[in-house]
């Protein structure tokens, strides 16, 4: 496996990780009352944008030529800490 494939594969992994915390998250949501339920939901929704930016920024990368990907990653990895923190932030106001 290449560099580049074990990055993609890494990435795809932290994505699914989130995706599985969204889905504890929703089954909070889903129990709350109604003042936390609009909170909650926000968070989710936040939790869900940052995901779906992570998605886009990976599939973005997984198109890249080979002579683009030496600049998609340094860029991806500037992104990926600023979504990773959001997504972060947002995931423990539920706890």
């Amino acid at each position: 496996m290449t560099e580049r494939e074990e990055y993609i594969a890494k990435t795809k992994a932290k994505i699914d990780q989130w995706n599985a915390e969204i889905e504890k998250m929703k089954a909070k949501v889903d129990e709350a009352q109604a003042d936390a339920k609009i909170e909650y939901q926000k968070q989710l929704d936040e939790m869900r944008t940052r995901r779906d930016e992570a998605e886009e920024r990976l599939k973005k990368m997984r198109d890249a030529s080979d002579e683009a990907w030496g600049d998609m990653k340094a860029g991806f990895d500037r992104a990926w800490d600023s979504i990773s923190e959001a997504f972060n932030t947002a995931m423990a106001r539920f706890k």
